[in-house]
C-alpha cells in the first residue's frame, strides 16, 4: 500500500515507517519538527521507497496532494507532552483540531482509511479504572489549561467517529497509553527518558508530586504493530481501541527501578506540581487501560515488561551518548 504518516519524524512515527517499509509499503511522512527529528529517519532517507516532507499538516495543498497518494492515514501529528501544553496552549489546541480537521476533511473526498492516534488524557480525572472504551470522560475545569490537550483530542474523536457516520470515511481511533522506547526524549515532560538520562549522569531524579501517582508504560514496538494490524482489520472502523499495557508501577518505584539498573548514586528529588509545570496544575492518580477490546479482535497482547522497557532506553541513552563523544 501507499501509506502516509503525518509526524512521521516523531518517536512512534519512526517506527512505524520502519515496520512498514520492512512490509513491503511505499512509506510517505510529512513533519514539521516541531517535536520531531531528522535523526530519528536518519537511516530510513536512502530507502527508495520512503518519502520525507518537512512541512506542517496545516499545509493545506502539500496536504491535499500527499492525502491523494495515500491509501491509508495513520495521523500522528500533535502536540505532545505536558510540559509542551502547559507552555504552548493555543499551540496545542490549534495542532491538534485544526490539523485532524484538514486531515479528515481531504481523507473522506477519496474515502481513504485514517487512523486517528488519541490518548489516555481524554480519560481525566476518571476513577472508573480500568479505564474502557466506552467509559465516561471526566475532564477538569477550563482554567485548567493542563487539560486542554484531554479535550482537544476528545473533540479529534468525535470528529473522526462524525466523519464515518456522516461522510462514511473510514477511521480508527486508537487511545495510546503511556507508549516509550528508543528516540523518545525526554524534552517535553516523558518520563522514562528524562529519569535514565538524570541517572547516567549523576543527576538527581526528579520525582514530580508525591511520586504515588501510577502509570502503565507501552512499548513502542508493540503500539506500532497494533496500529497495522487495526489498519487492516474492517471490523475495526469507526471503533476506539486502548493501546497499552496492564502492569502498573508509581512513578517513584520507577525512579528507584531506573537507579537499580542504572547503578546511579542519585537521589530522589520530589519537586511540587506548581514548582513543575504551573500552579493549580492536576494530575491523574492512576491510568490503566482495559485491553478486553483490542485482544478481542486482534489478539493484541504486550511483548515487553517494564523491566525490558527500561532497560532499551537506558541502552539507547548509552549509545546515543557514546556517539556524541
Amino acid at each position: 500500500m501507499n501509506v502516509l504518516i503525518t509526524g512521521g519524524a516523531g518517536f512512534i512515527g519512526s517506527h512505524l515507517a520502519e515496520v512498514l517499509l520492512e512490509r513491503g509499503d511505499e512509506v510517505f511522512i510529512i513533519d514539521d519538527l516541531s517535536t520531531g527529528s531528522v535523526e530519528n529517519i536518519e537511516h530510513l532517507q536512502s530507502h527508495p521507497r520512503f518519502h520525507y516532507t518537512f512541512d506542517t499538516v496545516m499545509n493545506r495543498p502539500i496536504m491535499a496532494e500527499l492525502v491523494d497518494r495515500a491509501d491509508c492515514i495513520f495521523h500522528l501529528a500533535a502536540a505532545v507532552g505536558v510540559r509542551l501544553i502547559v507552555e504552548s496552549p493555543v499551540r496545542t489546541i490549534e495542532t491538534n483540531v485544526k490539523g485532524t480537521e484538514i486531515v479528515l476533511d481531504l481523507a473522506s473526498k477519496k474515502k481513504k482509511t485514517v487512523i486517528i492516534a488519541s490518548t489516555s488524557e481524554v480519560y481525566g480525572k476518571s476513577n472508573a479504572i480500568p479505564f474502557s472504551e466506552d467509559g465516561d470522560l471526566v475532564m477538569g475545569a477550563t482554567t485548567k489549561g493542563r487539560w486542554s490537550y484531554a479535550c482537544s483530542k476528545a473533540l479529534d474523536e468525535f470528529l473522526a467517529l462524525a466523519y464515518w457516520k456522516e461522510k462514511q470515511c473510514p477511521t480508527i481511533v486508537v487511545r495510546l497509553f503511556n507508549t516509550v522506547g528508543p528516540r523518545q526524549s525526554g524534552r517535553y515532560g516523558m518520563v522514562i527518558p528524562r529519569l535514565v538520562q538524570q541517572a547516567l549522569v549523576g543527576q538527581s531524579l526528579t520525582v514530580y508530586g508525591t511520586g504515588m501517582q501510577s502509570r502503565c508504560f507501552t512499548w513502542v514496538g508493540d503500539v506500532v504493530n497494533a496500529l497495522v494490524q487495526l489498519s487492516l482489520h474492517p471490523d475495526s472502523v469507526g471503533e476506539i481501541f486502548n493501546i497499552g499495557s496492564t502492569q502498573e508501577v508509581t512513578i517513584q518505584d520507577l525512579a528507584l527501578l531506573i537507579k537499580e539498573m542504572t547503578g546511579s548514586q542519585s537521589d530522589l528529588l520530589y519537586v511540587p506540581y506548581d514548582q513543575a509545570y504551573e500552579s493549580g496544575f492536576e494530575d491523574m492518580d492512576r491510568r490503566i487501560p482495559s485491553l478486553g477490546k483490542i485482544q478481542d479482535l486482534i489478539g493484541y497482547k504486550p511483548t515487553i515488561d517494564l523491566t525490558g522497557i527500561v532497560g532499551a532506553v537506558i541502552e539507547y541513552v548509552k549509545q546515543k551518548e557514546l556517539a556524541i563523544r
